[in-house]
């Protein structure tokens, strides 16, 4: 039986690609566009769901993630 979760997606231009990547699992990929960088994302979660043992999903996967935005001096 397969269930839906909800991950955060990342996705930066480098050069001329978009890198994306999830942070609470390590797992990056990229794309000539912010969507094919996306898509990619999602089909190497998908293919990493697919064949990590629930102990290497246990181990890598980070929970409490917290994304915000910081003001600095500079």
């Amino acid at each position: 039986m397969s269930r839906k979760i909800e991950l955060t997606a990342v996705i930066e231009k480098e050069d001329n690609m978009y890198i994306s990547l999830c942070p609470e699992l390590d797992i990056a990929s990229q794309g000539a566009t912010p969507d094919e960088a996306k898509s990619n994302l999602v089909e190497a979660i998908e293919l990493f769901y697919e064949t990590a043992s629930e102990a290497e999903i246990s181990g890598r996967l980070h929970n409490e993630l917290q994304i915000s935005r910081v003001t600095v001096q500079v």
